[in-house]
């Protein structure tokens, strides 16, 4: 590498005749280049099928009533945050709003290189442990949410028969403006054989939903198979398959100490406060380098 080959030419020049102001220059150009190659070596790990493609990523607030829907809004604000920090263009695709505050779920498209790379590493049971605002008492609660992660799939790549499918249109609900609430642009599709079903409602054309929902329909199909191809494997195998719920990925302790821990790496942080605004590398970083193993799951 060019980069290489100039550092140690400046290096061994360095050593023939100091320069102080040269040492500086150089010793910020290594520090950007270890930067640069480590990024390098990281992304080289993002060798998935579909790890270059968009995600789709949803967040579902599990059993607790205000708490874990409180803690889905703190989940979509975290994500949204890393999306902009990392340069990616995150777009609400539907939200079902809590009864007091925040979402019961909520589905966005994050667009970008490697979006999925990324992102799988969230994918799963996410928990919370606080001090509860909804509590008169200040008791410590804990909350659980489910992020589930998604290749973008286009419908072309997945064999989808029109007749099984149910589509609705009806009124948006949440934030969306006047137009939104007026008129039917919202659109539920249920694919009949399996039950599946897709709602979108963020944009105000009904032919836009409809697109969303039918490449997030797509790439839950894709997902779907995937899922039945690796069953039959375990039980030909006899593994017993993990919990798909309560089985925490990472968990977010704010009481009565305050530490970040990912279960399946081992990786965690005590600064709560940045992991909650989108700093999310660390944990993503650990996840794509950890060696293949019998226990690493992604629910």
């Amino acid at each position: 590498m060019k980069r290489h080959e100039d550092l140690v030419g400046v290096l061994e020049m360095l050593q023939e005749e100091p320069d102080e102001e040269l040492q500086r220059e150089a010793d910020q150009d290594a520090k950007s280049f270890l930067a640069d190659l480590d990024k390098f070596e990281l992304e080289t790990l993002l060798g998935g099928e579909h790890d270059d493609r968009n995600a789709l990523l949803e967040i579902s607030a599990g059993a607790g009533g205000s708490e874990a829907c409180d803690w889905a809004s703190m989940l979509y604000r975290m994500f949204t945050r890393w999306g902009e920090r990392s340069d990616y263009k995150v777009e609400l695709l539907s939200e079902t709003p809590g009864d007091v505050t925040g979402f019961r779920n909520v589905a966005v498209e994050i667009t970008g290189p490697n979006a999925y790379g990324y992102l799988k590493s969230e994918h799963g049971v996410h928990r919370l442990v606080r001090i509860s605002p909804f509590d008169a008492n200040s008791r410590r609660h804990t909350s659980f949410c489910k992020v589930e992660v998604l290749p973008e799939i286009e419908d072309t790549e997945v064999d989808i028969n029109p007749d099984e499918l149910k589509v609705e249109t009806l009124r948006a609900g949440g934030a969306g403006g006047q137009h939104v609430n007026k008129t039917e642009s919202a659109v539920r599709i249920t694919h009949i054989p399996t039950g599946i079903v897709v709602n979108c409602q963020n944009e105000r054309s009904q032919h836009k939903n409809r697109a969303s929902a039918m490449k997030i329909l797509a790439s839950r199909l894709s997902e779907l198979q995937k899922s039945e191809d690796s069953a039959r494997m375990s039980a030909i195998r006899g593994d017993m398959g993990p919990a798909e719920w309560g089985r925490q990925i990472r968990s977010y302790v704010l009481q009565p100490y305050t530490m970040v821990k990912d279960h399946r790496t081992g990786f965690e942080t005590g600064n709560t406060t940045a992991v909650l605004d989108g700093d999310l590398d660390g944990f993503m970083e650990a996840f794509l380098r950890k060696p293949p193993s019998d226990d690493t799951f992604i629910e």
